[in-house]
């Protein structure tokens, strides 16, 4: 994989970078900026060299239209905040604004282009038309740098094409998102323990078949644990359930067991009347993993899994952990997550190799307050991430080779 220094000299250059500026937003209020300042080391590093940095991005979905609360606005002007200096937004992507805001630039300058899905060509599925796209952005540049690692796994105008167009490398964030993902895959010090959550088994499927001859020890909380505890043969109640992923399961617990891979699964759960929204109360209720009320639904990890979980981090050399253990934006239902997130921090503070998955994980460590140098590695990228673990090849990745 290229990186900066194989594009050589760039003061005076025009350099695009595709950056992951999808963060959330409360209006016009950015209300998780990491990823914005992930980008930040790459920015810093092109504009030390010289180089007219031109940046581009997504916000949300806004399938081919200009759609005005998807404005790269909030993102511009924190990046200003942040950066120290003005960067100017251009209204299009690479239109007649776009190639005077470029033209207009001095060594060190920094541009953000408006949001790339504004285009429909920008994830389109026909390669000649997001070719014939790309070609009109890459004209504001001499080269091309891939620094948005949450869209590497996905073949589109502004993180694929554009690469080919252009003397291509990858910037900073992503030389270490695929150095640090690589440290946990191939050859980790061992034990090498994976925690897996969030609501469905079916997102975490690939995950799951490529480390079963890879980890030492699985464990799973989160919604996806009852389709765990039912493939068992356990009562699972009104909790998340994928009954047709049952039969993969039952395969999945006999494969571990065959690999000699520990499976840890919770003792007990924290179970409420229902999803606590509307009518339903918070009333949350700890019983045992094997004694669910057929009417409760469960929403977290009790306090003996919590403490099992935690132990079971902490005697790891090597920890990824993708997927919250419940509903952790609930205060009721977050002691799960953020035993978790405790047993990372306690782990690194050992000297093991920690990663925390990108999406919901980052966002769960951020919110209940964890310091994120407590980690050895925040992936910025929750599906990308995922890809890689899966043991998938990355386009985004693969057109840097």
């Amino acid at each position: 994989m290229k990186t900066l220094k194989d594009l050589g000299d760039l003061k005076g250059k025009r350099v695009l970078v595709r950056a992951d500026f999808n963060v959330p937003l409360d209006g016009t209020t950015i209300t998780d900026d990491g990823r914005i300042k992930a980008a930040l080391p790459t920015i810093t590093a092109l504009r030390d060299e010289g180089a007219k940095v031109i940046l581009m991005a997504h916000l949300g979905r806004p399938k081919g239209q200009a759609v005005p609360e998807l404005s790269l606005a909030p993102v511009a002007a924190r990046l200003g905040e942040l950066l120290g200096v003005e960067v100017p937004l251009a209204a299009d992507t690479y239109g007649e604004d776009a190639q005077a805001k470029v033209a207009a630039m001095n060594d060190g300058d920094v541009v953000l282009l408006q949001n790339v899905r504004y285009n429909p060509e920008e994830t389109s599925k026909d390669a000649a038309e997001r070719s014939a796209y790309a070609k009109k952005i890459a004209a504001l540049g001499d080269a091309f740098v891939s620094d948005g690692f949450g869209v590497v796994h996905r073949a589109q105008g502004s993180n694929f094409d554009v690469a080919a167009d252009l003397p291509a490398a990858a910037g900073l964030l992503v030389e270490k998102e695929v150095t640090a993902l690589s440290k946990a895959t191939v050859n980790p010090e061992r034990p090498l323990t994976v925690v897996l959550g969030g609501s469905k088994v079916s997102d975490k499927l690939g995950v799951i078949e490529n480390l079963l001859d890879k980890a030492d020890r699985l464990v799973i909380g989160g919604g996806m644990v009852f389709t765990f505890l039912k493939a068992k043969g356990l009562e699972v109640g009104t909790s998340l359930l994928e009954e047709d992923q049952i039969d993969k399961v039952k395969g999945y617990i006999a494969t571990a067991e065959a690999n000699g891979v520990e499976l840890v699964l919770p003792t007990d759960i924290v179970v409420n009347p229902g999803f606590p929204a509307g009518d339903t109360p918070v009333a949350p209720e700890v019983v045992a993993a094997d004694a669910i009320p057929a009417d409760k639904m469960g929403l977290d990890i009790g306090p003996d899994s919590q403490k099992l979980f935690h132990d079971k981090i902490v005697d790891s050399k090597t920890v990824v952990w993708n997927g919250p253990m419940g509903v952790f934006e609930i205060a009721e239902f977050a002691d799960g997550t953020r035993a978790v997130a405790q047993g990372l921090v306690d782990a690194t503070a050992a000297g093991a190799f920690t990663i925390v998955g990108g999406g919901d994980s980052a966002s769960a460590v951020r919110n209940l307050g964890f310091p994120e140098d407590g980690f050895s590695h925040i992936s910025t990228g929750g599906g990308a991430s995922l890809e890689f673990l899966e043991g998938k090849e990355l386009p985004g990745l693969t057109v840097l080779a």
